[in-house]
């Protein structure tokens, strides 16, 4: 049968083999350990789980408006109000299916085919498929540990190209857990905005910061600019596919005629049961978890340096660590899946290969995610010892 041709260019996530084989370990017995996965161990608030209930007990499962319920919408605003300062209208603000949706949209909305975006690398592979999906390109940029991994001005100057449309970065990013000082932001829109270009920041783990940085949001850096975030990762309802964009008010018709479209509406249920994430006592909830994710990190990033995994640009937010396994073993120096693939089999321990996230330094890269509690990073940590002295013996 004839398949796109697009198809071509959208690779599969590598860590889903590892997850498959790890899922076929489990039940054949064996006590794996996951650390590849990028979801919150906690589940959603009880205040939220009770509040989608209410809402399908009261017959709230039928269509909202393709761009969400205004009451979520005005609640979002609040937040910004109260989080970061920031006066955001809520008719700027849009409901949609996850993050992904909120991408999926913008992207629709910008990119007309051949036409190109700035990428980092490492980053999101999704980001990347999007783009190939509507026949635009995804142009990914080496970054340097130096930069936090993060895209610069000199790089925007250095790679824009007649078909590049603009950038889309992150902070915290995804999978190196760096997180962009607001001057790094600012000047790197302004050096996009000299280029007539259009800047989009995804925001999906702010909430999850740590040492102390104080948070902030480029919703208001321009007309020029997209800013994207999710209930999964801070509010923990990554099942429950709800995210939101805030976008300039000269995009907000463009977009609704995309998300009657491409979605119809976002979930019903979910949006109800989200407009109980903003209560005080679910944040104060919120606000504990995120320091049992911080005690997670000061546990196991001295613990890897120990180890002999060097991490090049250290992680103040979302819950990953990208290590580099360069250093830890000639064999595995070129090969973060043969590594991975190998760690699973003999010690039960799952992880993420760099490959997943760039092209660049994938092999030379893992990724941890700290998601799970500290007594089971300890087990872990006991079997990547094991395993990283079983393997300079059998060398």
């Amino acid at each position: 049968m004839k398949l796109a041709k697009r198809l071509q260019q959208i690779e599969p996530f590598h860590v889903m083999d590892l997850l498959a084989r790890a899922q076929t370990m489990q039940q054949q017995g064996q006590d794996v350990i996951h650390l590849e996965v990028g979801e919150p161990d906690f589940p959603s608030p009880d205040a939220v789980i009770q509040a989608g209930i209410n809402a399908l007990n009261h017959g709230q499962t039928h269509y909202t408006g393709a761009t969400g319920l205004p009451q979520l919408k005005q609640k979002i605003a609040q937040f910004y109000q109260s989080r970061y300062g920031e006066q955001v209208e809520p008719e700027r603000i849009v409901i949609t299916p996850g993050a992904s949706g909120a991408l999926q949209l913008i992207t629709s909305l910008i990119m007309d085919p051949d036409e190109t975006l700035l990428l980092t690398d490492p980053g999101y592979p999704c980001n990347r498929h999007f783009l190939a999906n509507i026949n635009a390109d995804g142009q990914l940029i080496q970054t340097k540990a130096e930069d936090g991994f993060h895209l610069t001005p000199e790089q925007v100057a250095e790679h824009w190209q007649t078909s590049t449309v603009g950038a889309l970065v992150a902070t915290p990013s995804n999978p190196t857990g760096a997180l962009m000082r607001e001057e790094q932001l600012r000047s790197l829109h302004q050096a996009i905005r000299s280029k007539q270009g259009i800047l989009l920041v995804d925001e999906i783990y702010h909430g999850l910061t740590y040492n102390g940085q104080a948070p902030y949001s480029a919703v208001n850096y321009g007309d020029d600019v997209f800013v994207i975030n999710s209930f999964s990762k801070y509010f923990a309802m990554t099942g429950w596919r709800l995210g939101w964009l805030v976008a300039p008010k000269w995009a907000i018709k463009g977009i609704d005629k995309l998300a009657q479209n491409l979605f119809l509406a976002p979930n019903t249920p979910a949006q109800y049961a989200a407009l109980d994430c903003f209560d005080a006592n679910v944040i104060e909830e919120l606000e504990i978890r995120k320091n049992a994710f911080s005690d997670r990190l000061g546990f196991l990033l001295p613990k890897l340096e120990a180890l002999g995994f060097r991490i090049p640009a250290k992680p103040e937010g979302a819950f990953y660590i990208y290590a580099d396994i360069s250093g830890l073993n000639h064999k595995f120096s070129q090969d973060s899946m043969g590594f991975c693939h190998d760690l699973l089999e003999k010690k039960a321990l799952a992880i993420t290969p760099g490959v997943d996230f760039g092209h660049a330094q994938g092999n030379h890269f893992v990724r941890f995610a700290y998601t799970s509690d500290i007594p089971v990073l300890s087990n872990a940590i006991d079997r990547l010892s094991e395993y990283l002295q079983d393997t300079q013996i059998s060398d």
